[in-house]
């Protein structure tokens, strides 16, 4: 009988040992899986970055620069889903992209001067009419040519760079405010890769899939206030969302429109 007892008290002992590994092995993966996406997540920050320092190349030729890289961390919450913490660094424009605005002003500037003197022309004397019309014609080459522009560098520094026409390819609303097309860019990335690469984390239906993306650059504890300029928004999408369009029940656009979005 004592035998049988200690033999029972053995089995269970192993018996709980097992348990208690396997549930180890299941929390490890569960870990490396919120790794797994920590990573795609840093690289959806980089192409929505990547696809808006394209387009300001494309206008301007000096390359913009980003403040750091991006960094993630992510953790389950019993009872919630799971919390990704996304810190996108800022974009930082190059010295000639407001010389842009500009040359643009002084362009649309030159064109109503030269269609002035046109009229002009047509309105003077024959003997003067050839060389006003050289004029206009000269002042129209001129706002449509893509002159180089000299800039005093570090130093005083000559150097030349060229302002370049923006091209079909760039997003008019880029040229008016780069920084919020940055964010348009991460976002998008961002939920794209929240709703196509998130299966591996096995979301419950109704638990939730929540990214908060922040400008990750130091607070200056010498500028009162200066935390009011950093935004924080945050993506969250339900669990039976994801299933769905992993089902292919729904399409990635019907997707996007079921992920709630909020701005801080």
């Amino acid at each position: 009988m004592v035998r049988i007892t200690t033999l029972g008290i053995a089995v269970a002992l192993a018996g709980t040992a097992v348990s208690a590994q396997q549930a180890d092995d299941a929390q490890v993966k569960a870990r490396q899986r919120i790794a797994m996406m920590e990573g795609t997540l840093e690289s959806a920050v980089k192409i929505g970055a990547d696809n808006l320092l394209r387009q300001v190349k494309a206008v301007v030729p000096d390359p913009p620069m980003l403040t750091g890289f991006p960094e993630v961390h992510g953790f389950r919450l019993d009872g919630y889903g799971i919390f990704f913490d996304v810190g996108v660094p800022m974009l930082r424009l190059p010295v000639t992209w407001p010389l842009r605005y500009m040359i643009n002003s002084d362009t649309r500037d030159l064109e109503i001067l030269a269609n002035e003197l046109k009229q002009l022309v047509a309105q003077m004397d024959v003997r003067y009419q050839p060389q006003l019309a050289q004029v206009a014609r000269r002042l129209e080459s001129r706002a449509q040519a893509q002159a180089p522009v000299a800039l005093r560098g570090p130093g005083g520094a000559v150097a030349a760079t060229q302002v370049q026409v923006a091209p079909s390819n760039v997003d008019s609303r880029v040229l008016e405010n780069p920084a919020e097309g940055y964010t348009r860019e991460v976002k998008a990335a961002l939920i794209d890769a929240m709703i196509e690469h998130s299966g591996p984390l096995n979301l419950g239906p109704e638990e939730w899939l929540t990214v908060a993306a922040r400008d990750n650059v130091p607070r200056d504890p010498l500028i009162p206030g200066d935390a009011t300029d950093f935004s924080t928004i945050i993506f969250r999408m339900k669990g039976s969302d994801l299933a769905a369009f992993r089902a292919g029940k729904v399409t990635l656009e019907e997707a996007r429109q079921k992920v709630e979005v909020r701005e801080y």
